[in-house]
């Protein structure tokens, strides 16, 4: 089931983004991960975040966050990747939203395919400031 974050969410939602991205970002020292962990967390309340929790177990077990139109982050728990939970979230979002845009990093190639597979396409590439790491944007409209 898919539904909007609740307060009691925050830690499970914050776990599932450090654990990910640590994995997902092996390429990137984990204390840059780390050293973001307290503003993202205090940036949550700024998006809109959904989460996708079992059924049965409610447990989390992956969220998008939406900023707008743009996709600040999609995570699924590593032990729930490739069971259709990220293209469920991403999915949601289009119901929502006439276009979406999201950044991910070129090195992050199961991510860049992902994407590719939900049609969204390269619309632009830079370097993050933060990582010196190239960054795809990719968007999508319906």
């Amino acid at each position: 089931m898919i539904r909007k974050q609740r307060e009691t969410d925050l830690t499970a939602i914050m776990q599932i983004w450090l654990e990910t991205n640590t994995k997902a970002h092996s390429f990137i020292p984990e204390e840059y991960w780390l050293s973001n962990y307290e503003m993202v967390k205090d940036s949550l309340p700024k998006a809109e975040v959904f989460v996708y929790e079992d059924d049965t177990t409610k447990e989390i077990y992956g969220f998008i966050g939406l900023i707008e139109n743009y996709i600040a982050g999609l995570f699924v728990k590593e032990l729930m990747q490739a069971k259709g939970i990220g293209s469920r979230l991403i999915a949601y979002a289009k119901s929502q939203k006439e276009k979406l845009t999201l950044e991910v990093y070129r090195e992050n190639v199961r991510a860049v395919q992902f994407y590719h597979r939900e049609g969204f396409s390269i619309t632009d590439e830079a370097i993050d400031e933060n990582t010196t790491e190239v960054a795809y944007t990719m968007s999508w409209q319906k």
